[in-house]
């Protein structure tokens, strides 16, 4: 949701609001309100109060990675947490090292992408159709 919100707007030359957004993207108001406050925090939108005001891509948010934006979603934590309930084969199980090392590369890839290279070509103009409806005959 919070990459889907950050494209848009990347995408979008003039500023949205909640609701747009909420009705573009097809996601319930109240999430995306706490993904665009939370987006704001990371300096990945900036929000502007008022009759006029909206939310708009940072101007610097294209230099950030798609990496920073899953780990300030999702954190850091391990794929599965074999602390809890306790895992009885955690002293001889080499899945758990696996997979964070999957994990790892998955977030590796992920830093190699920035938010600005996901609107570049044709990915811009079909974001700013999303929600749209067609244009009658």
């Amino acid at each position: 949701m919070a990459l889907r919100i950050a494209m848009l707007t990347a995408a979008s030359p003039v500023r949205a609001t909640v609701d747009e957004l909420a009705t573009r993207l097809a996601l319930p108001r109240s999430h995306v309100a706490k993904v665009v406050q939370r987006l704001q925090r990371l300096g990945v939108l900036v929000t502007i109060r008022g009759r006029s005001g909206g939310v708009a891509f940072a101007e610097h948010a294209g230099r950030l990675t798609v990496g920073q934006v899953v780990r300030a979603f999702e954190g850091d934590d391990e794929v599965v947490n074999c602390a809890a309930p306790a895992c009885p084969l955690v002293a001889g199980c080499r899945l758990r090292g696996e997979l964070r090392r999957a994990q790892a590369a998955f977030l590796a890839v992920l830093d190699g992408v920035r938010l600005g290279d996901l609107v570049d070509g044709p990915a811009g103009p079909l974001l700013l159709s999303l929600g749209v409806a067609p244009a009658a005959r």
